[in-house]
Parts: structure tokens; C-alpha cells; sequence
């Protein structure tokens, strides 16, 4: 929640980089916690940063690519997968020799050099390990995300703020009329969809242990195919996403995960079963989260706030359903609760994700039908004006044609009478006489005139 508030007012890239500087920080000081109270805080100093860089990696990608960035939106969330399948790996070679294992006898130690190593390790807040390999295990990998830091911070000094400034001016105009509850309809997805993947991922290892009955290795071997599986079919997902949409990715996925939970269900006892349908229920749920995210972009602009709201929603759900789950399970062992929990889940989003898709494409439908109506209503106007101006011109037409043909029929005896003068008289014209001439002749270029006008108008 914090982060989404700050990254609405600094940069991207420098809040991303300071994030993983004290994420560097806490790798490097984790291994010389002496006491728990400094590894508590030292824990949270990750969950701050794991928090800042979740809601901000999802934003800094909306932001640079838009509703064209699904495939690199998937490359984000299989680094994730990636990383979360590979670091077991590396604990397990940092913790394959530890000193504990050695044989020792009691005339190896002085009782005077415990004495003080304990005395020194009571005052003392840092202390270097006794294990050696678990230093060097954090030291990497706090190394390499301090390299990660850099280059943020290197963009943050080549790009500056104009080209985020553009961007987010540009998208501020697409906005869902139902923008806030499609965010509650996302938040309550990701809850149950981030607490189901946990739930399993969790576990699927005494579950099979505990229920099945397999042996431990099997039984890791199990939860690794499940790891494996998700980390594998999100790195196909960049691929996917190329070509197609991101419903289009989250109905297959939701359709995978349905089948895949309603057979473990039926079939919970069949180690094969359990097998199978582990790897396709953790390929199924591999890009729903990322395809989420970038199907929601496609129809409303998401800002810190907004990404925050529901990256909080996923929070929720893998902090509270494992801990539900793992309380019933304990409760009813002979029930397999968490494949109960998983088949719930894959059912709620499947109902959900079509409510969402209605909701979101519901007013651009009700746009389309009102512009075509106002078109239609500006073509009747415009028909029925042009009706009413030709019914017009043609009842105009119609009384200056009576009135031209008055004019012509008309005869007058003292313009015949000044034609044809008697012969051997000449006659003078009265002023009666020749004013009504000029008057009668003023208005036959009168009307004749008008005739004209008239008929250039109708042309």
C-alpha cells in the first residue's frame, strides 16, 4: 500500500533502486543477526522492499509498454518463478556441510573460551557466522541484486521524468466507467487465486507424505515438479503472449486448473494421479496472475494506487488461506483439505472471470449503441430538412409560375392603343397614360427579374 501511494509521486526508477539497495542491505546484515529481534526487523525490511517491487514492477512495465507489454509482463513473473525454483537449490548447497555435523569431543572446547564466546555473544548485535557457506550464499545473492540496483539507478539518470509525464497524460483518458469495481472483482481473484498456488505449493509435500503415503524423496520430488512446472510454463508464456490475449490466456489457464483440481480430488489416494495432475495444475496456474494484470490494462489505466490495491489483494491471500487450510488440515487429516481448497478455487475464479469480462466490456457495448443512434437521428434530421426545403422551393415554384403567367395574359388597352396610333395623328402620351406604362412595364422586369432569381436558386 505504501509503495503504491509513493509511486505516484517519485520516479519509478529511483524508488525501484533505493527499494533493492535496502533489500542489499538486509542480505549482507541477515547472516551476522545475533540476536531475534534484529532478524525480525531485518525480515521486514525484505517484506517492505519484496512489497515496493511487486506493485512497482507491475506499474513500471504498464507504464513503459501499456496494454502491449503482456509478454514482458510475463518475463517479470517468470523471474519470479525462476528465482523461487532455484534458491532452495542454492540453500541446499549452502547448507549440505554445516559445522554442526562434524564430530567434536568435550577436549576440543575450553569451558573458559565458551564462557566468553557466549558472553561476547549476549552483548554483541552482529557476529560472524559459524557457517561460512550460509554467508556466502546471502553475500551472492545480495550481490546480485545490488547489480540489479545500479542499472535502475543508471536509468533513472538517462530518462528523466518527461517521457512518464507523456505517458501517464495519455492514458488517463481510458478509464473504466466501472474502474473501482472491477479493482474489488481483481482484488478478491487474486486473493484466491494467490492463496490456492501458496496453499498447494506449500503443502503438496505432507500431503503426500501424510495422505498418500509417499516416501519423503518421492514426496519432494512432487513438490518440485509442481515449482518446476510453474516456472517452466511461465517462461512459455512469453511466447503465448505474443499472439494471444490475455482472456484468452486466463480462460485456458482457469480451464487447466478446474480440471486439474476436480482429478486430484477424485483421484486423491493415486500417486500417479498425483503426479500428473500436480504438473498441470502448477502449469495452470503460471500465468494467470501476469495475464490478469495486462487483460485489466486493456480496458482501464492502472496507476500506483490502483496496482497496489490488488497486489495487497494477493498479499492477503497467501498470508491468511495456507494458514485457514493448514489449520483444518490439521483438524480433519483424513480429509485432503488442500485439494478441497484448490477445486473451490479454480471454481470461484472461473464464475469470476466472466462477471469481470462483462462488467469491463458492458459500457463500451452501451457507447457503440449510442453513437449509432445519434447518427441515426442526425441522418433523419438532415433527411426530413431537406424534405421540408424542397417541398418549399417546389410551392414557390408553383406561385411564381402563377404569377408569371398572370403577367403574360394580362392585356392592356393603352399599350395597344400606344402600338397602334390612329394613322395620320400624332399623339402625345398623357401623364396617366405613359406613368401607367412605365408602371406596367417596371413590373414585368420586376417579375421577369425575380423569375430569374427564383429559378437560379432552385438551380
Amino acid at each position: 500500500m505504501i509503495g503504491g501511494v509513493l509511486f505516484g509521486c517519485i520516479n519509478h526508477f529511483l524508488l525501484l533502486g533505493v527499494s533493492l539497495s535496502a533489500t542489499t542491505v538486509g542480505l549482507y546484515l541477515t547472516p551476522f543477526c545475533r540476536t531475534a529481534v534484529l532478524l525480525v526487523v531485518m525480515m521486514s525490511v525484505f517484506g517492505i522492499s519484496m512489497g515496493v517491487l511487486d506493485t512497482g514492477g507491475n506499474v513500471l512495465i504498464l507504464d513503459l509498454w501499456g496494454d502491449k507489454g503482456a509478454p514482458h509482463m510475463q518475463a517479470l513473473h517468470f523471474s519470479f518463478a525462476l528465482g523461487a525454483f532455484l534458491a532452495p537449490l542454492l540453500a541446499k548447497l549452502a547448507w549440505g556441510t554445516t559445522a554442526s555435523t562434524q564430530n567434536h569431543t568435550e577436549s576440543d572446547f575450553d569451558p573458559l573460551m565458551l564462557n566468553r564466546s557466549s558472553e561476547a555473544t549476549s552483548d554483541s548485535l552482529f557476529a560472524v557466522p559459524e557457517d561460512m557457506n550460509l554467508l556466502w550464499a546471502y553475500a551472492s545473492i545480495g550481490t546480485y541484486v545490488l547489480v540489479v540496483s545500479v542499472f535502475l539507478f543508471g536509468l533513472f539518470c538517462k530518462k528523466r521524468s518527461k517521457q512518464e509525464k507523456a505517458t501517464i497524460s495519455a492514458q488517463e483518458a481510458r478509464r473504466a466507467k466501472y474502474h473501482r469495481a472491477l479493482l474489488c472483482l481483481l482484488f478478491v481473484f487474486f486473493f484466491f487465486y494467490v492463496g490456492a498456488e501458496v496453499t498447494y505449493g506449500s503443502y503438496v509435500f505432507s500431503f503426500a507424505t501424510t495422505h498418500v503415503g509417499m516416501k519423503e524423496t518421492e514426496a519432494a520430488g512432487l513438490n518440485s515438479v509442481f515449482w518446476g512446472a510453474f516456472a517452466a510454463c511461465r517462461g512459455l508464456a512469453i511466447f503465448f503472449a505474443t499472439f494471444l490475449q490475455p482472456g484468452t490466456m486466463i480462460v485456458l489457464c482457469n480451464i487447466g486448473s478446474l480440471a486439474s483440481s476436480l482429478f486430484l480430488v477424485l483421484f486423491d489416494k493415486s500417486p500417479l494421479c498425483l503426479w500428473i495432475a500436480t504438473a498441470v495444475y502448477g502449469a495452470s496456474m503460471a500465468a494467470t496472475f501476469p495475464s490478469g494484470i495486462s487483460w485489466i490494462e486493456q480496458y482501464t489505466t492502472l496507476t500506483g494506487k490502483s496496482a497496489a490495491f490488488f497486489v495487497v489483494g494477493a498479499a492477503l491471500g497467501e498470508m491468511a488461506i495456507p494458514a485457514v487450510i493448514g489449520i483444518l488440515q490439521g483438524h480433519y487429516p483424513d480429509l485432503p483439505v488442500v485439494l478441497y481448497t484448490g477445486l473451490g478455487s479454480a471454481i470461484f475464479t472461473a464464475v469470476l472471470f466472466p462477471v469481470m469480462y462483462k462488467l469491463a466490456t458492458l459500457p463500451l457495448e452501451r457507447q457503440r449503441k449510442g453513437r449509432k443512434s445519434e447518427d441515426q437521428r442526425a441522418l433523419l434530421s438532415s433527411s426530413e430538412l431537406n424534405d421540408c426545403d424542397e417541398e418549399n422551393e417546389e410551392e414557390d415554384a408553383e406561385k411564381w409560375n402563377e404569377m408569371d403567367f398572370e403577367v403574360v395574359e394580362t392585356s392592356d388597352p393603352t399599350r395597344e392603343s400606344l402600338r397602334d396610333p390612329p394613322r395620320g395623328v400624332l399623339m402625345e402620351p398623357t401623364p396617366k397614360a405613359s406613368g401607367q406604362y412605365l408602371s406596367d412595364g417596371y413590373f414585368s422586369v420586376n417579375s421577369s427579374s425575380s423569375l430569374v432569381r427564383h429559378q437560379d436558386k432552385r438551380d
